[in-house]
């Protein structure tokens, strides 16, 4: 069983930056894809930023240049980094863990996917 536990959310002006870490437990950070996903009141959940086991990045428009993912698998940790921040920006943040999948035989197996509690970050104007 797979548990995430976000941090670093928290109230900041336009134009200032927060840093989130998202910490997991378990074995199988390293081999699984991480990714940050944003829900503000009344909009659906969307994908804000993605990083694959070998540290590629990819984000959503409305991010890209701002926010930069990491991870460090020593650590079990994944992090968004958030500059530049716009009062848009504000949203639960959550992390997400995608198990890698696996075949047997001819039938493909999705892997587990686990989701931390969130953590709240708000811009003012």
């Amino acid at each position: 069983q797979v548990q995430l536990v976000e941090s670093g959310g928290g109230l900041v002006q336009a134009g200032g930056s927060l840093r989130l870490s998202c910490a997991a437990s378990g074995s199988t950070f390293s081999i699984s894809a991480m990714g940050w996903y944003r829900q503000a009141p009344g909009k659906q959940r969307e994908l804000v930023a993605t990083i694959t086991t070998s540290g590629t990045t990819n984000y959503v428009d409305a991010v890209k240049g701002r926010f930069a993912i990491s991870r460090d698998n020593a650590k079990n940790t994944v992090y968004l980094q958030m500059n530049s921040l716009k009062p848009q920006d504000t949203a639960v943040y959550y992390c997400n863990l995608q198990a890698p999948g696996f075949w047997k035989g001819m039938r493909y197996f999705a892997g587990d996917e686990y989701w931390g509690q969130g953590t709240q970050v708000t811009v003012s104007s």
